[in-house]
């Protein structure tokens, strides 16, 4: 349970410097900062009064006075209907974006990941949460929360201990699951002429942006192959093969990069180890990631990821 004594100690500064950012540049680059932001912030909730308090605690709630909440005590949020039916989970970066005529029984302080947890549990209920509702409306949908919710486990596995091989494997994910995936969906062509050029020595940067001083990055230049194939006048298709050292279930062993010369855009692919084999995952420029269906012989991949990109 939050200690809800520190309500009036919250230091959102660089958060509402970066929404305001966000709301004149309206740009994906300016979005994601809020959302990293968001990830190290504890943000106010709206929520019901807690039963069971005495009167002395309730009244400093409806006040606004940060209190320190018994760790039995429930917390249940104040959801905004919209016009559809549908309901979202409010969230503030300051008391100052409530009107005093919305205001709620109480006003919780939890870190904003608490808050995803909470969407993401009540999906039936809950569509999407929205950032200062009633100023700024910054809506963050389900796929949002879902990237959101993933990059908390990830930071949860770095306050473990993981063993070598842990890290590793770890490192490899972080890699291939988002950081490739998010310059290239970000640089598109101009990202992916890079990649192609330096090839070895592009992977050993993004490994070496992970591991830390005391341990050696396991991999050389050579053990990342990458081919690239204009199969059609349309398309153009970056195969790579990823170190197969140190794999477990939930390595990815091959990434596929279809450039589309048309739309001049980029869709990202994954051959992935599973308990029974490999699947075809493929990762969105919203950093969402998803599995698509079982990956077909080695032999046949080139010409199953043709058909996924061009919706065969």
């Amino acid at each position: 349970m939050p200690d809800n004594s520190q309500l009036d100690k919250i230091d959102n500064s660089q958060l509402e410097a970066l929404i305001v950012e966000f709301l004149k540049s309206k740009n994906n680059e300016s979005f994601i900062k809020i959302m990293e932001q968001l990830e190290k912030s504890v943000v106010y909730l709206p929520a019901m009064m807690p039963e069971n308090l005495d009167q002395e605690t309730m009244e400093s709630l409806k006040t606004g006075k940060g209190i320190k909440l018994p760790k039995d005590a429930k917390v249940v949020p104040c959801l905004l209907k919209k016009e559809n039916g549908e309901q979202a989970l409010p969230v503030f970066s300051m008391p100052k974006h409530i009107p005093p005529e919305r205001r709620s029984p109480a006003l919780m302080a939890l870190p904003f990941f608490t808050c995803v947890s909470m969407a993401m549990a009540n999906a039936g209920k809950v569509s999407a949460i929205v950032l200062n509702p009633f100023t700024n409306n910054i809506i963050l949908p389900p796929q949002i929360l879902e990237v959101a919710q993933k990059r908390s486990k990830m930071a949860q596995m770095k306050t473990v201990k993981l063993t070598e091989a842990q890290f590793h494997q770890f490192a490899q994910g972080r890699v291939a699951y988002e950081l490739l995936p998010v310059f290239l969906h970000e640089k598109q062509l101009e990202g992916l002429e890079k990649l192609q050029s330096e090839e070895g020595k592009f992977f050993l940067a993004l490994y070496a942006s992970i591991y830390p001083k005391e341990l050696k990055v396991p991999y050389g230049e050579d053990d990342f192959s990458l081919m690239t194939l204009n199969v059609t006048d349309n398309l153009q298709l970056t195969r790579i093969d990823m170190p197969e050292r140190n794999a477990a279930k939930g390595t990815c062993v091959r990434i596929y990069v279809v450039f589309k010369r048309d739309a001049q855009q980029i869709e990202y692919y994954t051959i992935e180890m599973t308990e029974s084999g490999t699947a075809i995952g493929k990762v969105y420029a919203d950093r969402k990631h998803e599995i698509i269906e079982e990956a077909p012989d080695n032999g046949a991949e080139i010409e199953t990821i043709m058909n996924l990109a061009s919706g065969v």
